[in-house]
């Protein structure tokens, strides 16, 4: 859910009709991730499409994950976190944390700003190849 918007779509992909959403346990969702299970189970609880997934339960497997999340953040991408500019910049979730990495080796992560601002004139200069 890089840009944020991840919940949004999919509340109005049930309400269309759909039977099932991809969501990760809080403790890794969000950023590059899907939307956080407990927020959608909490959203729609109470709704006709209540999923009936026991809330505190959820919550406790998402306390679990964090611990082990902590343990192993030194693998973990810096480039977590919702990053709006990928609205502007064209650039999908999963591709953020590539190039993320590939700066990292190259030593040049200072300059992400830089090559997100670059990435929308390269694909106009392309013909808007689908990433």
């Amino acid at each position: 859910d890089t840009a944020g918007l991840a919940a949004m779509c999919q509340l109005k992909a049930i309400e269309s009709g759909a039977d099932h959403i991809d969501t990760a346990i809080s403790s890794f969702a969000w950023g590059t991730s899907h939307p956080g299970t407990e927020s959608m189970v909490a959203a729609l609880k109470g709704s006709e499409f209540d999923t009936g997934l026991d809330l505190e339960l959820l919550q406790e497997i998402g306390l679990y994950f964090y611990a082990v999340r902590k343990k192993y953040h030194q693998f973990e991408s810096e480039f977590t976190a919702v990053d709006t500019r990928v609205q502007v910049n064209q650039v999908p979730g999963g591709m953020i944390s590539n190039l993320a990495n590939q700066l990292k080796e190259q030593g040049a992560l200072n300059r992400m700003s830089e090559v997100l601002a670059e990435i929308p004139r390269v694909r106009k200069d392309l013909g808007y190849p689908p990433l």
